[in-house]
């Protein structure tokens, strides 16, 4: 019979890393593994995520490419983003796994809700990015330097894109954050109310980190499915927040 798994009270620090390393090293190799079929329709992949600045550039015009092994290094950057997506789950399966031993019983029994909602959200933070957010900014620039002559190289093109759309999928998370945190006690639902000033001031101060443009109508975009996330987080930290015990007082008034 195998050893039954210790609770975190019992577990080492030793023991801790060397978990976290388990989960991260199978979340890895599962990666790893969907790089292969990705490297093989790279080129396809790579026509789609171009799709949102192309797509307004002029007629005949298309991304181009300086150094000679620029088109190389950016299908490698194309099969990652892509083996990523297609390897999420598993790897939210993996961190479930990590945390999961710091739950009640019974809240163990939310794994596949967990792992549902948190490719949900992942991926609906990158379709976001990807059907309106980047196309938006991309023909803000396009349009602010239409007195000049466009050439855009891949390399440059899809670091931004990737910083965006990766960054808009972990944003989308918030929900998930919010879930764990309260179910830990740590936050509730009236102090999200309590500090809503600051959630809006620390959004669009997030929002200007991850969007490439600095005017307010690029970071409003993005901004504001955050504010619909964080109020999303509020009723989720009412509804499955760690309940309060009642002060003593309260039960030698009650008995």
């Amino acid at each position: 019979m195998g050893k039954a798994k210790k609770s975190p009270d019992e577990m080492t620090f030793l023991e801790h890393l060397e978990d976290l390393r388990k989960r991260l090293f199978r979340s890895l190799i599962a990666l790893l593994v969907a790089v292969i079929p990705a490297w093989m329709f790279a080129k396809d992949i790579y026509n789609i995520l171009a799709r949102p600045v192309t797509k307004f550039l002029p007629e005949g015009k298309e991304l181009t490419f300086i150094g000679l092994t620029d088109p190389f290094m950016v299908y490698i950057k194309v099969a990652f983003i892509a083996a990523l997506f297609v390897s999420a789950p598993y790897i939210f399966l993996q961190l479930w796994y990590f945390v999961a031993p710091g739950l009640y019983q019974k809240e163990k029994k939310y794994v596949f809700p967990f792992v549902i909602f948190t490719s949900v959200f992942f991926f609906s933070g990158a379709l976001f990015g990807y059907f309106v957010a980047f196309p938006f900014a991309c023909n803000f620039f396009l349009k602010l330097g239409s007195e000049f002559e466009p050439i855009i190289t891949a390399k440059d093109y899809f670091s931004l894109a990737i910083r965006l759309l990766l960054g808009i999928a972990i944003v989308f998370e918030l929900p998930t954050l919010i879930f764990f945190l309260s179910r830990m006690g740590i936050i509730t639902h009236r102090w999200m109310l309590k500090n809503f000033k600051y959630a809006v001031l620390a959004i669009f101060v997030i929002a200007a980190i991850i969007t490439p443009s600095p005017d307010i109508i690029n970071q409003t975009i993005l901004a504001g499915p955050m504010l619909a996330l964080y109020g999303l987080g509020i009723l989720i930290a009412l509804i499955f927040g760690k309940k309060r015990k009642p002060e003593k007082s309260d039960e030698n008034l009650s008995g």
